[in-house]
C-alpha cells in the first residue's frame, strides 16, 4: 500500500513540475478545460463526446511524455547533438499528431460525422 501512496505523490510533483515549468502542458491544460465541458454540454452523440474527452486527455498524457522526454535529454547533457535533437523533435511531432487527431476529432463532431 506504501508504494501505491508513494507512487501517487510522485505523481502529482510530476503534474506540479510540469504545470510550472511547461508552458506547453499549461496550454494543452486550458485546451482541455474549454474542451471537455464543450464534449459534455454541446449536442453531440455520446460516441463523439467520448471520443474527445479521451483525446483531450491523451492530449495532456503526450504533452508529459514530451516534457519527460526533454528533461531526460536535457539532465544528460545541454550540448547540441543529433540524437538529442531527434529525441526532442520526436517528441514534439507526437504531440503534433495528436494535436492534430484532436482537431479532426472536433470538426468530425461538429460537422456530425461521429
Amino acid at each position: 500500500m506504501k508504494r501505491i501512496i508513494d507512487a501517487f505523490f510522485y505523481s502529482l510533483h510530476g503534474l506540479a513540475a510540469a504545470w510550472r515549468d511547461e508552458a506547453g502542458f499549461r496550454q494543452v491544460v486550458l485546451l482541455a478545460i474549454i474542451g471537455i465541458p464543450l464534449a459534455c454540454f454541446l449536442p453531440l452523440s455520446a460516441t463523439a463526446s467520448v471520443l474527445l474527452i479521451g483525446a483531450h486527455g491523451l492530449t495532456l498524457v503526450v504533452e508529459l511524455l514530451n516534457s519527460a522526454v526533454e528533461a531526460a535529454i536535457d539532465r544528460i547533457s545541454e550540448e547540441r547533438h543529433p540524437l538529442s535533437k531527434k529525441a526532442k523533435d520526436c517528441g514534439s511531432a507526437a504531440q503534433m499528431m495528436m494535436l492534430i487527431l484532436l482537431a479532426a476529432l472536433w470538426g468530425a463532431a461538429l460537422l456530425g460525422c461521429v
